[in-house]
């Protein structure tokens, strides 16, 4: 077995962001260390870090929307460059079909299929829960309230994320992907979507200027 993840992977909490489009429909408050993402008619947004990192531990209690959310994505993960073909990424995703299931995945150079699904035993949109990615050399852990829900180990011969990565977040409306059946298909019927991002925290010491 791989040597565990370090468990002396130090953070703080995250204090800018970056947004990569729609900006009035995404809010941070650095001193209560809230983000806010809304869909609605204006469609989604997306946060990121202003910086990638080379490894550590991520973690943000989310709420996510409530209501009819069908089509819609909310998230948590790291990308080394979104829209890049060729990008290492480790993922948290909710489904809006049914806020009991979130899905994890992981991507190397671009190809994923490493796709998981995992029953919370909660609706995501009734309160605050809190997710984390543990991302080392030789291993990746995926936990939901301190509970190890998922843990890939790096094989020989085998791709495995190792890309400094930027952490994102966003809400978006995925109903096209698999013709709904993957997050459902939207109607918009409880717009505004808020999804609700706050304790965000990032590794302290692998922080990489951006490339």
């Amino acid at each position: 077995m791989a040597d565990a993840l370090p468990l002396s992977h130090a953070t703080q909490p995250l204090k800018q962001i970056t947004i990569d489009y729609t900006p009035e429909a995404c809010s941070h408050c650095s001193i209560s260390d809230t983000i806010t993402l809304t869909y609605d008619i204006r469609g989604g947004a997306r946060w990121r870090t202003p910086t990638r990192f080379h490894s550590g531990t991520f973690s943000a209690l989310i709420q996510c929307p409530g209501g009819d959310t069908n089509g819609l994505n909310f998230n948590l993960y790291l990308s080394s460059q979104e829209g890049d073909k060729s990008q290492d990424e480790i993922d948290f995703e909710f489904l809006g079909r049914d806020r009991t299931l979130v899905q994890t995945n992981f991507f190397c150079g671009g190809a994923g299929n490493n796709e998981r699904i995992h029953h919370l035993g909660f609706d995501a949109s009734e309160g605050f829960h809190e997710y984390a990615i543990e991302w080392g050399s030789d291993a990746i852990e995926w936990r939901v309230d301190g509970e190890v829900v998922r843990r890939d180990e790096r094989k020989e011969g085998k791709a495995f994320p190792e890309k400094a990565m930027f952490l994102y977040a966003s809400i978006w409306d995925a109903s096209g992907i698999a013709g709904g059946k993957w997050c459902g298909k939207y109607s918009g019927a409880d717009e505004p979507y808020v999804c609700v991002y706050k304790n965000i925290h990032v590794p302290v010491a692998t922080a990489v200027d951006d490339e």
